[in-house]
């Protein structure tokens, strides 16, 4: 038998040893470390998009303030006023407008481009909000705090216009597709989760105007660096799109009817929640327990991205909705049965657990049924469905809670949800056969 013999390597080359087990067949031992490296996470490799983190961080910060404004707004005018119903009227007016303005504007984005026309209706919107502000500190009539309001509609739909990138950067690859739907829900989240901590902070903290003045500051610095990314700007669609409107496509009108009812969900809660804190004496926790909220939505919108959906996602979304309606009893719950702030907060922690795979889900069909070169308009629709719903339930809350109790109004929440339940469990609607 051979003995074993070794190669006599330089002192620089690596420590590999050879062993020679036969006569004519030689193994080699490498000793070197190895490294191995993971490959890139789903959120890492699409924030490795050329230009996709520039666009973010402008996009993120001009839409930190959607989740202060209304805050903002209802602390400042039911501290002055003594009003949630006041304040609830107030903050429904502005979204009710804004979901008749955003369309028109989001037409405008799509035909001449975000940069021409988000800046200018941006800065409109901020001196509606500065009006406001001025209304509120000079106790003027409350029809002038209806009209500055509603003068904010003007705002740009900065969540739409982000997935339009998104779109358009990562045309026919429908797992990056997902995966930055989730993560514009997240950010999305994210803002609604540190907005109305923030605000609610600055109008405690400091003076009742400082969370509306601290959120133009961002909206306007915001969608200045936003807009100034030209490179991963969608290509303005000229002349005017020959695709049918998103109202009359197929499939988006039942849609909306469901973002309609899901955002009645939201707009209840934030004001009962405010008022279910100031009846505990502890205003200045609203922000912290709706935040919570936000943070659980957060967290599973960022787990939902980074899954691989299983089957359509019109087979997805009852399951979701269900979701959501089953997790929303809790707060009612907590509220009722104990009337613990602590305990409510755990529960709307949950509950919010359901909220982005919802709106992921919805948002994903909304972007498949939207005719070519109408998508920013189409999900702009879509925020307007939420907005309206938002109005509605903000406008429902208000009055649960001034006629009945703040404990009690968590059942408006409980209800919108179970509309949209139901919505998306009726039948499609098929085209008619021609002839």
């Amino acid at each position: 038998m051979p003995q074993p013999t070794f190669e006599r390597r330089s002192p620089q080359a690596p420590p590999v040893a050879f062993l020679a087990v036969t006569a004519d067949t030689l193994v080699a031992a490498d000793f070197r470390p190895r490294t191995r490296r993971r490959p890139p996470g789903p959120y890492r490799r699409l924030l490795a998009t050329p230009g996709a983190r520039a666009f973010t961080i402008g996009n993120l910060m001009a839409r930190l303030p959607m989740g202060m404004f209304s805050v903002s707004a209802v602390v400042m005018i039911a501290g002055t006023r003594g009003s949630y119903a006041l304040a609830g009227a107030v903050t429904a007016t502005g979204l009710a407008a804004t979901a008749l303005v955003a369309p028109w504007t989001a037409r405008l984005v799509d035909r001449h481009g975000q940069a021409r026309v988000a800046v200018p209706a941006t800065l409109i919107a901020a001196l509606g909000s500065l009006a406001l502000l001025l209304c509120v500190r000079h106790g003027t009539p409350a029809w002038t705090l209806f009209a500055s309001y509603a003068a904010t509609a003007t705002t740009p739909n900065t969540g739409g216009m982000a997935r339009a990138r998104w779109n358009h950067l990562l045309k026919g690859d429908a797992d990056a597709l997902h995966t930055a739907n989730s993560f514009e829900q997240a950010v999305d989240e994210l803002c609604f989760m540190l907005g109305p901590v923030l605000a609610a902070f600055l109008c405690t903290a400091l003076f009742p105007q400082a969370g509306t003045l601290a959120g133009v500051g961002l909206l306007v610095s915001g969608m200045l660096l936003f807009t100034a990314q030209r490179s991963t700007e969608p290509p303005a669609v000229r002349p005017r799109p020959a695709a049918k409107a998103p109202l009359r496509a197929p499939g988006i009108p039942p849609l909306l009817v469901v973002c309609l009812a899901t955002g009645g969900v939201f707009g209840a809660m934030e004001v009962v929640t405010i008022a279910f804190a100031d009846a505990q004496g502890h205003r200045a926790a609203a922000g912290v327990v709706l935040g919570l909220q936000a943070a659980g939505s957060c967290a599973a919108g960022l787990l939902y991205g980074a899954m691989k959906p299983a089957g359509p996602a019109e087979h997805r979304l009852p399951w979701c909705v269900a979701a959501m309606t089953g997790l929303l009893t809790l707060p009612l719950l907590a509220a009722s049965l104990t009337g613990s702030l602590p305990l409510l907060a755990l529960t709307l922690l949950i509950a919010g657990m359901a909220t982005a795979p919802t709106m992921v889900t919805t948002m994903t069909l909304v972007q498949q049924r939207t005719p070519e070169g109408r998508l920013n308009e189409g999900m702009t629709l879509a925020v307007t469905g939420l907005l309206g719903g938002i109005a509605c339930g903000s406008a429902a809350g208000g009055w649960t809670v001034e006629h009945t109790s703040a404990a009690a109004a968590y059942g408006i929440p409980v209800t919108a949800a179970a509309v949209a339940l139901m919505l998306t469990l009726l039948p499609p609607r098929l085209p008619r056969a021609a002839g």
